[in-house]
């Protein structure tokens, strides 16, 4: 399969299809990962549907998602076949797990759902993708290493960017399933949380089934990242996506 170069592939916990959170994230959103689909957003009082826009327009480009691997462009001489083979083989020799409890948590000024306390199998599964799939990542030039120490890096992020591509991962990661742009001001957030308490509130306190590792693809970096295919921890079960098959 030919595969442009600008293509960009990321390691991601997504909610399978059928699972009322994974509608819910991409009616929020305003974007299905999984289809492509462009979703209406509705005003949400105190906002707007264009305001509802707004604030998430910067997670509608990833799609609802929580991150394992980062965002990476592929080795050279490395196939989008050969990820694929190397995640499915991955997948089936893990077990699939629960994270016990989830919250609504504002990280450096996004609102995003997050464990309610630390889940060592989901670190685990983290860790293991970072570590286990980057022979396959392209190492980063110096204009996404610029990027990344833009917002202000600590000595051990820093180290972890020259390693692994991106400074928080491994100790420094942690899992969340993004739901806003960075929020302006603390009236903001305060609005927008009580509009998440009430949209995501079957989904808070409760825990969150994590089944399977899906691989995201960006084809170009204008174009927002769509599921292309995703594996199930376990194995026994591997969905392709439309995108699979594209050029």
């Amino acid at each position: 399969m030919t595969v442009a170069a600008s293509a960009r592939y990321a390691l991601y916990y997504a909610p399978r299809p059928e699972d009322g959170l994974a509608t819910l994230g991409s009616q929020w959103l305003g974007r299905n990962a999984e289809t492509g689909e462009v979703l209406a957003q509705r005003p949400v009082p105190p906002f707007t549907a264009e305001q509802i826009a707004d604030l998430t327009a910067d997670p509608r480009h990833y799609g609802f998602h929580g991150t394992l691997k980062p965002p990476m462009f592929l080795q050279e001489g490395v196939s989008e076949s050969d990820l694929l083979d190397a995640v499915g083989i991955f997948a089936a020799a893990r077990r699939p797990f629960t994270v016990p409890s989830m919250r609504l948590a504002c990280l450096s000024g996004f609102m995003a759902l997050v464990p309610a306390q630390p889940c060592a199998p989901l670190q685990d599964l983290a860790d293991s993708c970072v570590i286990e799939f980057d022979e396959f990542r392209r190492p980063a030039g110096e204009g996404e290493l610029a990027r990344r120490r833009a917002a202000g890096l600590s000595p051990r992020q820093e180290a972890l960017l020259q390693r692994w591509g991106y400074p928080y991962v491994l100790e420094e990661w942690r899992f969340h399933l993004t739901l806003t742009r960075r929020l302006a001001d603390d009236v903001e957030q305060s609005s927008v949380t009580e509009v998440l308490r009430r949209r995501f509130a079957g989904y808070l306190d409760r825990p969150l089934a994590v089944e399977d590792v899906c691989v995201f693809r960006q084809p170009a970096p204008d174009r927002p990242f769509t599921v292309l295919a995703r594996f199930a921890l376990g194995g026994g079960r591997r969905v392709r996506t439309e995108a699979w098959s594209a050029p």
